[in-house]
């Protein structure tokens, strides 16, 4: 559902498709893409990074080099099932899941298991590690079932953004 007090005008979705396909961009060259001046786009992506629309800015590393110059990295997704699904609980296991360093993404998921995490670790024996610190008793784990991945077809961190009528759609 839409929050009508939080406007965002396709100046500002323009800014925000540009940045998440190159954060990289200077403030000159995105204001140029952005077809702003150069003050109005740095007031724009400082209004929007102050109002939690950027959470933050990353380099994405290439996970097929990091394997390629190390030798090894495992990808994988994990289904959790909790014995009991308590809010406390849940917050619980949530907690120690997101602290975890091998932990990428967790996700609370409805309906199926309780969980979806996405882990990197070097290889089986470090999931094997993963598994021991997380999927257990104490944590009220009842049920883990895990996906190895063979291969990345796609990975992508874009979120589609919704255009105001009549703007034209970006890309």
């Amino acid at each position: 559902m839409k929050n009508p007090s939080i406007i965002l005008d396709s100046s500002d979705l323009r800014l925000l498709d540009l940045l998440q396909h190159d954060a990289s961009l200077s403030n000159q060259a995105l204001a140029e893409a952005a077809h702003l001046s150069p003050a109005t786009c740095h007031r724009r992506v400082k209004r929007l990074r102050d109002e939690g629309w950027i959470e933050r800015q990353v380099a994405i590393v290439s996970a097929d080099k990091l394997r390629e110059a190390q030798g090894q990295g495992l990808q994988a997704l994990v289904e959790v099932t909790l014995d009991v699904q308590a809010e406390e609980a849940m917050a619980r296991f949530e907690a120690h899941a997101v602290q975890d360093a091998a932990v990428q993404q967790c996700w609370r998921v409805s309906p199926g298991p309780d969980f979806m995490l996405v882990l990197a670790v070097a290889d089986m024996d470090g999931y094997q590690q993963v598994a021991a610190r997380l999927f257990t008793g104490a944590l009220g784990v009842r049920n883990v079932r895990a996906f190895f991945a063979v291969k990345r077809a796609k990975f992508d961190t874009a979120l589609p953004l919704a255009w105001p009528r009549g703007a034209p759609a970006q890309g």
